[in-house]
């Protein structure tokens, strides 16, 4: 049997983006991180190999955390990450701790304003929000994320079209392959759940142009 990837093998692709954005920001020492929807941990595992940080991964999910949490000992990191279950908003944590947010693809599930109000609450003076969202969808916010006492620090756009070209097409050349070889569809319904967007992502590339936008606590 053809070895299966997983969904996290695919949206490793983008940690290039990841690393660029981080490498843009000041140089600290130990900063405390605190990765918003971190999930199965593509992201916060990126972040650990980045810092010699502190480093808190909040979801939602459960069972995406229980994964993490295997990661994170399989890989040694258990002195650096640890977990939490739940939601930014009333999140419980203290107030000016973090020196940096990390947040991609999930304030706009979060909603802006809130989001980004929490983050402002969760920032120590001068520290940085990080964010990974689409371009269209995040401009017309900007305005509101400077009322909310941020400033733009840098911008660093992802290559256009590159959720078709590294991502979705991928994705469809492999789950065609699976089929072809008659692999159970349970083995892959992680990577089928995400098949639908397939064919939306296809017909409006512009619509999915990302960046990581960088803003500094005035």
């Amino acid at each position: 049997m053809s070895e299966i990837p997983s969904f996290d093998d695919f949206r490793a692709v983008f940690l290039n983006y990841t690393r660029e954005a981080f490498e843009e920001l000041p140089k600290m020492v130990k900063p405390k991180i605190l990765d918003i929807g971190c999930g199965t941990g593509v992201c916060i595992i990126e972040l650990a190999n980045l810092t010699d940080g502190e480093i808190l991964g909040m979801d939602i999910d459960q069972i995406a955390l229980r994964k993490l949490n295997n990661k994170i000992k399989e890989k040694g990191l258990s002195d650096q990450i640890i977990t939490k279950h739940g939601s930014l908003i009333d999140s419980g944590l203290e107030k000016g701790y973090f020196d940096i947010i990390w947040a991609e693809g999930v304030i706009h599930i979060i909603g802006f304003r809130r989001g980004v109000k929490a983050c402002y609450e969760l920032l120590n003076p001068g520290g940085y929000l990080v964010l990974a969202e689409a371009i269209k969808g995040i401009n017309p916010k900007m305005g509101l994320i400077t009322k909310c006492g941020f400033e733009m620090y840098k911008q660093i756009d992802w290559e256009k079209g590159c959720w078709w070209t590294k991502f979705y097409e991928p994705l469809k050349k492999t789950l065609k392959r699976l089929r072809e070889e008659g692999i159970q569809p349970d083995l892959y319904a992680e990577l089928s759940s995400h098949e639908g967007e397939i064919s939306m992502v296809k017909n409006n590339l512009k619509e999915s142009d990302c960046a990581h936008y960088i803003f500094k606590k005035k």
